[in-house]
């Protein structure tokens, strides 16, 4: 296959994609002012629901600009030899292969991240704004801008940094050590990332002894849960948004609240919410996910060293010297495609999984709670009670509200 041939089929996966994408969302928004279901007829009142009809559509619209100014930069990147002047750049400072494609993904990174921020910065202070939800100040934004910044060059530069010298020296078996190196960060991660990168941007604070506590800690009893690390995180910091989340294994394992969600629910909603997340962990849904991360990244990598050696990647993208950090580059374009279908069987067993912790809550503790809490995070996040189908099945990894309260009233 001729370099030129490769480069025609970049452009159409992306344009495919995001036409896709674009009538996907067309879709939606279609289904924007569809009749509410009678279960859901008391999630808003008249002037909430205006309130929510008119998010969705700025959201939307806003959607629309965003993806299509991503995309002709991609193009125009593509077409004018972006990648060869970058790469070019960067060899004006190194001959080391490894300095070179820091460097080189530095700029894209960083310059990417400026030339998108102004798009972030009406979305937060403007757009959430208008509708109550920022909390953000600029400070904190531009904060978490350079936090960003810094994390990537730490972490991401340095696992990159040791793929490409696994890369010198093993050759194509490279695949195996990067793996091993990615999967011991996975994992790490996944126990420590609660405790070692949220407070790099969040406060966090054990939830002080009292009712709700207690609560909490009675059920787990019942269900022989071990669940002494129970934190609240000032997640109204950002946003009026709630969440709540489980992380870690063993003795690492804990449950993080954020304050907005023990602010909007009540004690049984918020043990009820939790009883799902505890579901989540009884039912082995992390490991799943887990292992199913590891071993789709070890299929990933072992398929780009395949092609990584191929010097077509880099002509494709208009460079004419190959190198490992351009093959890379071109190798994610064309796995776009394999990666969507990834993506749309993983939402598939989340959305499995969903129904699982909800029954699993339902059955160990109580049901109706947790219907009245997924009602008012709902009602208190706008958001679309009416999805198209299509939509819900390409981009949800939850079921729809009115599909779970179905799934708990049975």
């Amino acid at each position: 296959m001729t370099a030129n041939t490769l480069f025609y089929i970049i452009i159409a996966i992306i344009l495919i994609n995001f036409l896709v994408d674009k009538i996907l969302d067309a879709l939606n928004a279609k289904h924007f002012n569809d009749a509410l279901p009678s279960e859901l007829q008391d999630v808003y009142d008249e002037a909430e629901y205006q309130k929510s009809q008119n998010y969705k559509a700025t959201k939307y619209k806003f959607g629309i600009l965003t993806s299509t100014f991503s995309v002709v930069l991609t193009l125009g990147f593509l077409f004018f030899d972006g990648f060869e002047f970058v790469d070019n750049l960067a060899r004006n400072y190194s001959e080391n292969p490894i300095i070179i494609a820091l460097i080189f993904f530095g700029i894209i990174m960083i310059g990417s991240d400026i030339l998108t921020t102004p798009f972030s910065y009406y979305s937060t202070f403007v757009i959430e704004e208008k509708f109550g939800f920022n909390k953000t100040t600029k400070k904190t934004f531009f904060l978490d801008k350079l936090k960003g910044w810094l994390m990537s060059t730490i972490l991401g530069g340095g696992i990159l940094a040791l793929i490409i010298w696994f890369y010198q020296i093993t050759g194509s078996y490279f695949w195996l050590y990067a793996w091993g190196l990615v999967t011991l960060f996975t994992v790490f991660m996944n126990m420590f990332y609660s405790k070692l990168i949220v407070p790099l941007f969040n406060k966090q604070t054990p939830l002080e002894a009292g009712e709700l506590r207690d609560k909490i800690s009675a059920y787990a009893k019942t269900v022989g849960f071990k669940l002494d690390k129970i934190f609240v995180i000032d997640g109204s910091k950002r946003s009026t948004k709630a969440n709540a989340y489980f992380s870690g294994f063993g003795s690492e394992k804990r449950v993080t609240l954020y304050d907005t969600l023990i602010n909007d629910l009540n004690d049984e909603e918020i043990v009820a919410v939790l009883a799902h997340e505890v579901g989540h962990y009884k039912k082995k849904h992390i490991i799943f996910n887990l292992v199913a991360s590891v071993l789709l990244t070890g299929l990933t990598l072992f398929i780009l060293s395949l092609f990584i050696s191929n010097p077509v990647l880099s002509n494709a993208l208009g460079v004419e010297k190959h190198s490992f950090h351009i093959g890379l580059i071109a190798f994610g374009m064309l796995y776009a495609p394999i990666s969507e279908i990834t993506g749309l069987i993983m939402n598939v067993f989340s959305r499995k999984f969903e129904y699982q912790a909800d029954d699993y809550a339902k059955n160990t503790y109580k049901g109706e709670p947790l219907i009245t809490s997924l009602k008012k995070l709902n009602k208190n996040s706008l958001s679309n009670l009416t999805p198209h189908p299509a939509y819900v099945f390409m981009h949800y990894s939850h079921p729809t509200l009115l599909q779970r309260i179905q799934n708990l009233r049975k």
